[in-house]
């Protein structure tokens, strides 16, 4: 299953300048789910982070993933628009090389356990297939 901007919109609550996912690419449901980040000169982090030297700052690369892994859920369990998804924990995460305008985040990840409505995932980011950050993301949805 592939989904577009439009899409994804449907099924997340984010909008610009949080809204960090452009596009589904893969999806088997219950299982597993690869999303895109494109990441241009023009995103507001930028102007701070760093002046000279832009480098997308990592808790956004791990919010890319949660975000990717909240389509995927919303999507994969049928889960209704009264709900929003919480972020409950991040884990084992790294970061292994900067992200830079004009990269394409490739953000894939695994559902790894669904219990008691707490979703676990191994997610991994990569540029160009370099493996740039890593974690193990949770989390649940809750009534708006």
């Amino acid at each position: 299953m592939n989904m577009n901007i439009i899409d994804i919109m449907k099924v997340l609550p984010h909008r610009y300048p949080f809204l960090l996912v452009d596009k589904i690419v893969e999806m088997e449901a219950g299982k597993r789910v690869v999303g895109i980040k494109n990441v241009t000169i023009n995103e507001p982090f930028f102007q701070g982070h760093f002046p000279g030297h832009p480098i997308m700052p990592g808790v956004l690369i791990i919010e890319a993933m949660a975000q990717v892994g909240g389509a995927f859920a919303m999507i994969s369990n049928n889960i209704g628009d009264d709900k929003v998804t919480y972020f409950i924990g991040i884990d084992k995460c790294r970061f292994r090389k900067p992200v830079l305008p004009g990269d394409v985040l490739r953000i894939e990840l695994d559902l790894t356990n669904l219990r008691r409505g707490i979703y676990t995932f191994e997610g991994k980011a990569f540029v160009e297939g370099v493996l740039v950050a890593e974690a193990e993301l949770k989390a649940t949805f809750a009534d708006r």
